[in-house]
């Protein structure tokens, strides 16, 4: 523990032995065996906790990290709320447009909504004349007479 060896050992031992003297040296010795036990003792329920400490993280991180999984697979088998909840947290409600950009954008919408209309009538038109042309297409026409072949030398 402390990197001693035996020869280290025995010169402690023999330096107590002539300071505390022969009496003595067994209470000590008890005295110092429990102090190391204590210290032994304490460094081991240090050492469980520091472990449950780990665990505990370990096992948070573990959770986390499966409650996000769970969440992805549910959404992965909803691919539509997915992709929904993706873009909500993408997309942030825009801001109230000034009052110049809200009167432009009036003015785009009613210009959009007279060109659309435009468009529709001038469809519509053009398939009237469409089916106009398709009841004259409905008579025989004549066909051209056949005409005769001539030989170059007559």
């Amino acid at each position: 523990m402390f990197g001693m060896g035996w020869s280290e050992m025995i010169l402690v031992g023999i330096v107590a032995l002539i300071v505390v003297g022969p009496e003595e040296l067994p209470n000590l010795f008890r005295t110092v065996g429990q102090y190391v036990g204590k210290a032994k003792g304490m460094a081991r329920e240090f050492s469980r906790a520091m472990d449950q400490a780990a665990d505990q993280t370990q096992l948070k991180d573990i959770s986390n990290t499966l409650k996000s999984t769970n969440q992805t697979l549910k959404a992965a088998t909803n691919p539509g709320k997915f992709g929904l909840d993706q873009a909500k947290k993408t997309f942030t409600a825009p801001e109230p447009l000034s009052p110049e950009r809200q009167e432009t954008k009036e003015k785009m919408n009613a210009a959009m909504a007279k060109a659309a209309e435009d468009r529709q009538a001038r469809e519509a038109a053009a398939s009237e004349a469409d089916e106009d042309l398709a009841d004259f297409d409905d008579f025989d026409t004549p066909e051209a007479p056949p005409q005769k072949k001539t030989e170059a030398g007559e």
